[in-house]
C-alpha cells in the first residue's frame, strides 16, 4: 500500500462527499464555481478542500477572506493537476470524493443523482457526467484510451484509412445513455473512496493532462467500472487554467509540449519501449504529412512551421524523459 493510501483520512461516517478542486490563476471563476455547488448540496454532507496552486492573480487571497469554511491547501509554487489532488487526499472525509476544475459548474440535481447512482451501483469506481459549453453544446464525455495508432488517425484526419479503429473520442451517438466507457475527463471526476484505498489517486508522473487516463486504467485493472452517466449535465468552459501556464506562449508551444510529455510518459508505461518507439514514428510522420500538406497547399509556412516545431519538441523530450521513464518537471 502506497504512502497516499496509508495518509487517506479515515471515513468519520459524517461526510456525504468532499469536494476537491485545484485553483490556478482563475479568481474570477471561484464565485460561479461555489455558488453552482452550494445550488446542488441538498441535504448532502460536503467537505470542501481548495489547492491553490501558487496562483498570482490574489485567488487565495480570496478564498481566505470570501470562503473560510473551505479548506485551502497553498502551494508555494504550481506542482501541477494530479500532484495537487494528491495532496488533499490526507484530508478528505468523504464517503464519495469529487474531483471538480474551477471551470466546471454543475448543475442543481448533479451531486444527488451522481451519488445515487453511485449508492445503487457499488462496482461502478468512476463516474463523469454529460459535459457541454457555455453554449450548451456537447463536449467529448465518454472516452476511449489513447494508443499510438488512434492518436496518429485523429491528428492526420485519417480515420478512412482504419474506419474500424475506436478514436479517443466518438461523438457519433447522442450521448443519453449510461454506458460503461474507459475514461472520463478530470474537470468532474467522481470516485468512491474504497478506490482510493485501495489503488491510490493519481501518478506523480503527470504534471498536466493523463492523470486520469492512466487511473481509469488503473480502476479498471482492479475490478472496478468506468461510466458515462447522461442524466445531468456539467457546463465546462475548458482551458482557463491551462491558458495561464507559466511561460505560455502565444503559439501555444509549452502546452503542447506539456501534453506532449505527458503523451510519451503514458505510452511508455503502458505500452513499453516498442510501444513508445511506435508512437514516436508515427508522431513523426504525421509532422511529415503536415509539412507536406502546408507545401502543397499553397505553400501555408504557418502549417509547415507548426509541424517542424512539434517535431523539435518530440524529439527534445524523448531526450529530457529518457524515453518516456521520467517527468522534466
Amino acid at each position: 500500500m502506497s504512502e497516499q493510501q496509508h495518509n487517506i483520512g479515515e471515513a468519520d461516517g459524517l461526510t456525504d462527499l468532499t469536494v476537491v478542486i485545484v485553483s490556478y490563476n482563475t479568481v474570477l471563476l471561484l464565485d460561479q464555481t461555489f455558488a453552482a455547488l452550494d445550488a446542488a448540496r441538498g441535504h448532502l454532507r460536503i467537505q470542501i478542500i481548495v489547492i491553490d496552486n501558487a496562483s498570482r492573480d490574489g485567488s487565495a487571497a480570496h478564498l481566505r477572506t470570501k470562503y473560510p469554511d473551505v479548506e485551502l491547501i497553498e502551494n508555494s509554487v504550481n506542482v501541477g493537476f494530479g500532484r495537487a489532488n494528491n495532496r488533499a487526499m490526507s484530508r478528505a472525509k468523504g464517503r464519495y470524493i469529487l474531483l471538480l476544475n474551477t471551470d466546471a459548474f454543475v448543475a442543481p440535481d448533479t451531486l444527488s443523482k451522481t451519488i445515487q447512482y453511485m449508492e445503487a451501483n457499488p462496482r461502478c469506481g468512476v463516474l463523469g457526467v454529460k459535459l457541454v459549453g457555455s453554449d450548451g453544446s456537447l463536449q467529448p464525455s465518454c472516452r476511449y484510451f489513447p494508443t499510438p495508432w488512434n492518436v496518429f488517425l485523429s491528428s492526420t484526419g485519417l480515420m478512412r484509412l482504419s474506419p474500424k479503429t475506436r478514436l479517443v473520442d466518438d461523438m457519433r451517438w447522442d450521448h443519453s445513455s449510461i454506458r460503461e466507457c474507459d475514461w472520463v475527463p478530470g474537470c468532474f471526476y467522481l470516485i468512491r473512496r474504497e478506490v482510493i484505498e485501495r489503488v491510490g489517486l493519481f501518478d506523480p508522473i503527470y504534471f498536466l493532462y493523463y492523470e486520469e487516463v492512466d487511473h481509469c486504467r488503473t480502476v479498471q485493472n482492479a475490478g472496478w467500472k468506468v461510466i458515462y452517466f447522461p442524466f445531468t449535465q456539467v457546463v465546462h468552459i475548458g482551458g482557463e487554467s491551462a491558458q495561464t501556464v507559466d511561460a505560455l506562449s502565444k503559439s501555444g508551444r509549452q502546452l503542447s509540449a506539456l501534453q506532449l510529455e505527458s503523451e510519451l510518459l503514458y505510452f511508455r508505461k503502458h505500452f513499453g519501449f516498442l510501444g513508445l518507439s511506435r508512437a514516436a514514428l508515427l508522431l513523426v510522420l504525421a509532422d511529415t504529412l503536415s509539412c507536406g500538406k502546408g507545401i502543397l497547399g499553397r505553400f501555408d509556412f504557418s502549417k509547415i512551421r507548426s509541424a517542424a516545431e512539434h517535431a523539435k519538441i518530440l524529439v527534445a523530450l524523448l531526450m529530457s524523459t529518457k524515453f518516456g521513464t521520467q517527468p522534466t518537471r
